[in-house]
C-alpha cells in the first residue's frame, strides 16, 4: 500500500506571492524562501500528492484562499542553495475562510496554526482539512461540481 496523503498549509504574503501569482504562473511555481527550521523541515515531509492550503498571510489578509498539490519534493535550490518544493494550483476555495472564522470554530480549536501562528508551513490534521474545507465549501476542483451536476440530472 502507498503512503497516505498528508495535509499542509502554505503561508505566504499576498504581496510576495499571491493565489493570483500562483494561477497566472501556469499553476505550477517553487515554494522557496522558507528559512526557519521547523518549516524546512516540514517542507521536506511533504510527498508528491499531498495537499495544501494556500494561505495569505499579513495584516490585509490572513485566510485560505486556495488548494495546492505537492508536484515535487523538496529538492536542493540552484539559485539561493535552499531547499524547495514544486507546487501546482489546484483550485480556489469557493468562499475563502478567514483566520478569525477558524479560531472561532471548535472543531479545530488545536490546529498548529493557532500554537505557532509565524511557522510558514505547518502540517494540518485530516479533521482540520475537512472541518476548512467545509467552512469554505470545498475548493474548485474538488470534484464537488461533478456530484452536484450529477444530483441535478
Amino acid at each position: 500500500m502507498g503512503k497516505a496523503k498528508r495535509y499542509w498549509l502554505l503561508k505566504t504574503e499576498p504581496s510576495e506571492w499571491s493565489w493570483s501569482d500562483q494561477d497566472a504562473n501556469g499553476g505550477i511555481s517553487k515554494w522557496d524562501g522558507v528559512k526557519n527550521k521547523q518549516a524546512q523541515k516540514n517542507l521536506k515531509s511533504m510527498a508528491s500528492g499531498d495537499l495544501c492550503f494556500f494561505y495569505h498571510s499579513g495584516s490585509k489578509s490572513r485566510c485560505v484562499v486556495g488548494v495546492v498539490e505537492v508536484v515535487r519534493e523538496w529538492y536542493a535550490d540552484d539559485d539561493d542553495g535552499e531547499g524547495v518544493v514544486d507546487v501546482k494550483a489546484v483550485g480556489e476555495m469557493r468562499r475563502f475562510v478567514d483566520l478569525k472564522e477558524m479560531k472561532g470554530d471548535k472543531g479545530i480549536k488545536d490546529f498548529v496554526l493557532f500554537r505557532q501562528p509565524r511557522l510558514s508551513v505547518v502540517p494540518v490534521e485530516d479533521d482540520v482539512w475537512k472541518k476548512i474545507c467545509e467552512l469554505g465549501d470545498g475548493f474548485c476542483g474538488d470534484g464537488k461540481e461533478d456530484r452536484e451536476s450529477s444530483d441535478e440530472s
